[in-house]
């Protein structure tokens, strides 16, 4: 069993210590007229280094940027698509903080890139870190979209042609598709998709489906072209329950898991298996109690019987930047320190 370790999203954005400050910081003296937008800008590329750093220090082998330029996982993808405007806020679907909501007054488009810049320095930044020992060649950032069904279903329609949620979901699709596209030429080897939207209307599900196999499409034309990629999908704790039967469908190559909370989820693996590779998310990235060492090796333990051949995950049930800075730290620390011990020694990738 290959159990790679991986970050699944979001890092603190802030933390003790004035440097540590400086995009809150930074933030607040644009709002003021007091700095400019490349102020702005070195302050996120400081705080997307540290993000880096310290994901790798504390033993991730697939990371992030800690989404750290993100004011929240809806009008970062969805402000930036023609068609599109910004309205008030609204709290995000079971997840702290809130989002802008999208206002679609036509069909969205993309005319300039969403990530792929961000996702060239956050290599950048990768490349200019120490590479621990035993890590060489191992170390890879990982992209994070918001999936379409999700943009599309906490966006508002203001015009009768994207009033129907397919519509607008296949729309966010085709501008997440070519997304995914220029985020593969530029290297994207790992991107994860997160649909945290709740799927509980009729018809939502096929919505959701219909979005992945958009992307999935892209996908597959990169692989046709010469190039490696993997697409994982996150879902809600919640709904990858309610759809157990239907999640591994879902034309992803890994199924990213909440397993922090115990519950339904690990009831259905346990009794199931798994028909493919997952990302095991076993430390709470709401909660900054830190997890006892041992039950989660235990329970590590038990579920690797039921994961199939090949490379599986390892990481945190989603993104950290809830938490206290030295608690995300130490939430990554102790699922190296998990794995260690389930295995013996470092698993190789």
């Amino acid at each position: 069993m290959d159990l790679t370790l991986s970050s699944a999203g979001s890092y603190p954005r802030s933390g003790p210590g004035e440097d540590l400050q400086v995009l809150v910081r930074t933030r607040e003296a644009v709002a003021r007229g007091e700095q400019t937008a490349a102020d702005l800008i070195d302050a996120e590329n400081f705080m997307v280094r540290r993000a880096i750093e310290e994901q790798v220090a504390a033993g991730m082998e697939v990371v992030t940027d800690g989404l750290t330029r993100w004011l929240d996982p809806v009008s970062h993808f969805a402000g930036r698509l023609e068609g599109v405007t910004l309205g008030g806020e609204r709290p995000l679907p079971s997840a702290p903080g809130t989002y802008r909501i999208p206002q679609v007054s036509r069909r969205p488009v993309r005319r300039a890139p969403l990530l792929a810049d961000e996702y060239r320095f956050a290599c950048n930044a990768l490349g200019a870190v120490g590479t621990p020992s035993g890590k060489a060649g191992k170390l890879c950032v990982k992209a994070v979209l918001t999936g379409p069904f999700t943009l599309a279903k906490l966006s508002e329609p203001e015009h009768a042609a994207v009033a129907n949620l397919d519509a607008r979901s296949a729309a966010f699709a085709d501008a997440l598709a070519a997304e995914l596209g220029a985020l593969v030429e530029g290297g994207a080897e790992h991107i994860q998709v997160d649909e945290f939207a709740p799927a509980e209307q009729a018809g939502d599900w096929t919505a959701l489906r219909a979005g992945a196999a958009a992307l999935a499409v892209a996908r597959d034309a990169a692989r046709k072209g010469g190039r490696r990629v993997e697409l994982t999908y996150f879902l809600h704790a919640q709904e990858a329950a309610a759809h157990w039967d239907a999640l591994f469908d879902l034309p992803a190559d890994v199924v990213g898991l909440d397993l922090s909370a115990g519950g339904k989820l690990i009831e259905r693996l346990a009794a199931s298996g798994a028909p493919k590779p997952l990302h095991l998310g076993l430390v709470s990235a709401r909660s900054a109690e830190l997890e006892d060492a041992r039950e989660l090796a235990h329970r590590l333990e038990s579920l690797l019987p039921k994961l199939p051949a090949g490379r599986s995950y390892l990481g945190p049930a989603g993104g950290l930047d809830a938490l206290p800075r030295d608690r995300a730290r130490a939430k990554l620390e102790l699922l190296s320190r998990v794995r260690e011990s389930v295995a013996g020694r470092p698993v190789p990738r």
